[in-house]
């Protein structure tokens, strides 16, 4: 995944745990708005998330941050 949507993600983890707390989940859409507006990093994103880690639908936003964060 590219930085751009690296930094995406991390800010929407760290926007929806100071909102709800620690145990909030959400799914991979929540990166993306309403308008699919870049088909191809959606589906980057969702081979990442289905296909490459097996990750359920909802996913706690504490671990998503954590696998983003480490990777390269």
């Amino acid at each position: 995944m590219n930085k751009e949507i690296k930094s995406k993600i991390i800010e929407v983890c760290d926007a929806k745990i100071a909102a709800k707390g620690e145990n909030v989940g959400l799914s991979f859409y929540a990166f993306f708005k309403n308008k699919n507006d870049n088909p191809e990093l959606l589906m980057e994103v969702a081979q990442w998330w289905i296909l490459e880690h097996k990750l359920d639908h909802f996913e706690k936003a504490v671990k998503i941050k954590e696998m983003v964060n480490s990777m390269n």
